[in-house]
Formats: structure tokens, sequence, C-alpha cells
């Protein structure tokens, strides 16, 4: 379901409509406000180059989180497959033990 929910961004109030919750939304517009207005605080730049540069910063940390959450996939997968391989020899030392007991 859709929700509408109002937030306002340096100053400007934008209507979004969302399948998220409005705690959600106006969490990620507070996120974005809060960047933006470091940005506007700390350059000369207008609102809308300072927009520009928010989403640029934006879409830098998200390129930057997919790459460290695929390096953990990987690390995850290596993790599973090692543990793999020792279920496997514990499961061939347990056969092994097995026979030289029943040799005795």
């Amino acid at each position: 379901m859709n929700h509408r929910v109002t937030v306002t961004i340096c100053g400007a109030e934008y209507t979004f409509v969302a399948e998220e919750d409005s705690a959600y939304v106006e969490k990620v517009a507070a996120y974005v406000d809060a960047k933006m207005t470091a940005i506007l605080e700390a350059s000369k730049a207008g609102q809308t180059d300072a927009a520009v540069l928010t989403a640029a910063n934006i879409a830098d940390e998200l390129f930057k989180t997919q790459e460290i959450a695929e390096n953990l996939r990987s690390q995850l997968k290596e993790y599973l497959d090692e543990a793999s391989k020792c279920k496997n020899e514990i499961s061939e030392l347990k056969r092994e033990i097995f026979k030289l007991q029943n040799q005795r």
C-alpha cells in the first residue's frame, strides 16, 4: 500500500508516495536534509549545486557500501565452503574411526 508522506528538506516541502511507512520516508528525508544542509553550510553552493553534491556523496556512500557488502558475501561464501569441506572431512574421519574399531 502506498503512503503519502510530506517531508521538509532544506526548508522546502516535498510529498513522497512510497510503499514504505512514513517513519522510514521521514528518516530518509532527514538524512538527505542533514547532508544537504552540511554542504550548504560548508560552501557557497546554491541549493541546486548542493542537491547535486548531496546526490553524488550519497551515491558514493552507496557504491562503497555495495562493495563492502559484496566483499562480505564473498568472505561468507569462502567460510561456508571451508565449513563444508571440514564437515566432509569429519564425516570421512568418523567412517575411518568406525572401520578401525570394527577391525579390532
